[in-house]
C-alpha cells in the first residue's frame, strides 16, 4: 500500500499530469475531484487498475511503435510510485493485421504488473489466434482481491461490432454475485451514445439485477475521456493510446477503490499528442 508521501519531483509530476478525476460514492453521489485531493486519498486505496484502449498498433502514418513504448514506460513509471494490481488492455490492440498481435504481446510483455485484455473491431483474428497469442478465451474472468474482473468480447474476426455473449456474461454474473465488486470491461458502447455505438438493452437490463457492479469500461470511442451514468453504475471510457483521431493526448485511465469501497478514477495524460506523420 503507498502512501502520499511521495518525493517532490514525482509528486508535482502526478499533479501535472492527471486530469478528470472523479469520486464515486456509495451513497450514489459523484463529484469531481483535484489532483491535490486524488494526492491525500493514497493511502485509502485497496485496489488499484489502470486501463487503457485503442493502440492501433500498425496503422499506417501512425508512429505507433513509439506510441506503444510509451505506454509501456509510463505505465511502468506510475507503478514504481502508485503499485497497480493490474492493468486492462480494453481492445483495438491492433489494427487490422493479424500479424500484428504477437508484436504487441512482445511490447506488453515488459510490464511489471499482470494485465488481461479484449478484443475490439479492429483486433481482426480468429478466436483459436486470439486464445494461442494470449493463453485465454475471448470471454474470461478472474478474480482479484475479492473483486471479479469480467471480460468480454464485442467483435468478431471481420470486425463487426456485437453484443457481448449473454449467456456468458449472465453465467458470470450469477456466479459472482457474492463478490465484493464486479468490474465489466466491453470495448464497443452497448448504447447509442455515439455513431460509433450500438444498442442492446438487454446488457442493462441484466447489469440492473447485480447490485455489486461497480462500474463498466468502454474503449473504442477515442475521443471520449468521460462518463455516463445508468442507475448508479458509470460507463467509463478512457480516450485512446494510439491511432490517428481522438483527445489532444494519449493516455491511460487509474481507478483506484478505497477501504470503503468508494472509486476514484482519473486519467493520466503522461505526454502531450505526439507529433503524427500526414502523407
Amino acid at each position: 500500500m503507498t502512501t502520499n508521501k511521495l518525493p517532490m519531483d514525482s509528486r508535482r509530476k502526478f499533479i501535472k499530469n492527471i486530469s478528470l478525476a472523479s469520486v464515486f460514492f456509495l451513497s450514489g453521489e459523484i463529484a469531481s475531484c483535484s489532483a491535490e485531493e486524488v494526492m491525500l486519498y493514497k493511502d485509502k486505496v485497496q485496489l488499484r487498475f489502470i486501463v487503457a484502449s485503442d493502440a492501433h498498433y500498425g496503422q499506417p502514418n501512425t508512429l505507433y511503435q513509439e506510441m506503444m513504448d510509451t505506454l509501456t514506460q509510463q505505465v511502468n513509471l506510475f507503478h514504481e510510485q502508485s503499485p497497480v494490481d493490474f492493468c486492462v488492455f480494453n481492445g483495438d490492440l491492433i489494427h487490422n493485421e493479424k500479424f500484428y498481435l504477437p508484436q504487441v504481446k512482445s511490447k506488453l510483455s515488459i510490464l511489471n504488473m499482470p494485465f488481461y485484455v479484449t478484443r475490439g473491431n479492429h483486433d481482426m483474428v480468429s478466436s483459436e489466434l486470439w486464445e494461442q497469442v494470449w493463453g485465454t478465451p475471448l470471454n474470461h474472468d478472474v478474480t482479484i482481491k475479492n473483486n471479479a474482473i469480467l471480460l468480454g468480447d464485442t467483435s468478431n474476426e471481420q470486425g463487426t461490432y456485437v453484443s457481448p455473449d449473454l449467456n456468458w456474461l449472465t453465467k458470470k454474473l450469477e456466479e459472482h454475485k457474492n463478490k465484493k465488486n464486479c468490474f465489466l470491461f466491453i470495448h464497443i458502447p452497448q448504447a447509442k451514445w455515439t455513431a460509433n455505438a450500438i444498442n442492446t438493452p438487454a446488457v442493462f437490463d441484466l447489469i440492473k439485477k447485480y447490485p455489486n457492479v461497480k462500474a463498466v469500461f468502454h474503449g473504442h470511442e477515442h475521443d471520449r475521456d468521460g462518463f455516463k451514468m445508468v442507475g448508479k453504475v458509470p460507463f467509463i471510457f478512457d480516450a485512446h493510446i494510439g491511432g490517428d483521431w481522438g483527445t489532444a493526448y494519449k493516455g491511460f485511465r487509474v481507478v483506484e477503490l478505497m477501504n470503503n469501497n468508494t472509486m476514484i478514477t482519473y486519467m493520466m495524460n503522461p505526454t502531450e499528442k505526439l507529433n503524427e506523420l500526414s502523407f
